[in-house]
C-alpha cells in the first residue's frame, strides 16, 4: 500500500443526516437523536466510520453532512478532530442529492470527492483505500463500489440475499461513491428520491429511466453494461469498482443489522 505522502488525496463526505430522527428504529435502541450516534461494540458508529476513513492513505479533508455542528461536537473524538482541523461540518440538504450538491458547492477544491454514509460501521481504511485507488486509476468521473454476491455468500452462506441480480450474477452496493468533476454531480441526482432502489422499482424508473429499469428487472445486462448505459445517459464516464470484501455492503438499516454488525465487529477484535 502506498504511503500517505505519495497517495493521491480525495475529499471525503460522510452523509449522516437523519430523516427519521429519534423515531428511527436503530436510534430508538439507545434513545439517541440519530442512528449514526448509537454505540456499537463500544464506539459511536459515526466515530468509527470517520476514524477508519481518517486512517486511510487517500483521505484528505473529511466533512460530515449533518443537520448541526453541535451533533458532531457531542462526540468527544469528533470534537477533537474538528479542533485539530482534520474534520469539518457541512450542513445537510433536504435529501441525499441536495446534501451532495450542497457539499460540492460549499467545499473548497471538492474534487475528487468520495461519498460514504454514517452507518457503514463495517467499513475499514483498507476498503476505503481500495475504492479510492481503483477509482483514481480508472480516470472515471463517477464510480460506485459493488461487491459480487459470490463474495458475500462465501463468507455468509445464510446471510444477505437481496442482491441486484444481473446478467453476470448478483451484486450488492457498498455505499461508497465518487464524483471527480462538477459535471459528474448531476449523476448524484438519482439519490433525490432516496437510496433504496432495489426495494423501490418506481425510484429506479424515475432515477434511471424505463430502458434501464427493464434492463435491471429482466437481467438483460452485466454490471459493466449497466454502467456503460448510464455513462451514455449522463454523458460522463462511469466505473464500477469491484470490492473483494464480504463486509463492505453491510450497513445498519435496522435493529437486526445492528445486532449482526456488532457481532461481526466483536469477532474481528477476537481474531486480531
Amino acid at each position: 500500500m502506498a504511503s500517505q505522502s505519495t497517495s493521491a488525496k480525495v475529499t471525503v463526505l460522510v452523509l449522516a443526516a437523519s430523516r427519521a430522527g429519534p423515531q428511527d428504529a436503530v436510534a430508538q435502541l439507545q434513545s439517541v437523536s440519530h442512528k449514526c450516534l448509537v454505540e456499537i461494540d463500544g464506539e459511536v458508529m459515526l466515530q468509527r466510520v470517520v476514524r477508519e476513513i481518517a486512517e486511510s492513505d487517500h483521505a484528505g479533508d473529511i466533512y460530515v453532512s449533518i443537520e448541526s455542528e453541535d451533533l458532531m461536537r457531542g462526540v468527544p473524538f469528533l470534537a477533537d478532530m474538528m479542533d485539530a482541523g482534520r474534520l469539518k461540518f457541512v450542513a445537510a440538504g433536504e435529501n441525499l442529492f441536495a446534501s451532495i450538491e450542497q457539499a460540492a458547492n460549499t467545499i473548497p477544491d471538492a474534487y475528487p470527492m468520495v461519498v460514504s454514509t454514517g452507518d457503514n460501521a463495517l467499513h475499514t481504511s483498507e476498503m476505503f483505500d481500495h475504492f479510492c485507488s481503483k477509482t483514481l486509476a480508472s480516470g472515471a468521473e463517477v464510480a460506485v463500489a459493488m461487491t459480487p454476491a459470490s463474495t458475500i455468500l462465501e463468507a455468509y452462506p445464510d446471510g444477505k440475499r437481496a442482491f441486484h441480480e444481473l446478467k453476470d450474477g448478483g451484486w450488492s452496493s457498498c455505499n461508497l461513491y465518487a464524483v471527480t468533476s462538477p459535471a459528474a454531480i448531476r449523476a448524484a441526482k438519482v439519490f433525490e428520491t432516496g437510496g433504496q432502489f432495489g426495494k423501490q422499482p418506481r425510484r429506479i424508473l424515475k432515477a434511471f429511466g424505463l430502458r434501464f429499469m427493464l434492463m435491471y428487472k429482466f437481467s438483460l445486462a452485466t454490471i459493466d453494461g449497466m454502467a456503460n448505459y448510464l455513462a451514455k445517459r449522463w454523458n460522463v464516464s462511469v466505473k464500477v469498482v469491484r470490492m473483494p470484501f464480504a463486509d463492505a455492503p453491510i450497513d445498519v438499516d435496522n435493529p437486526g443489522d445492528f445486532t449482526r454488525t456488532e457481532a461481526i465487529l466483536k469477532k474481528r477484535r477476537e481474531t486480531v
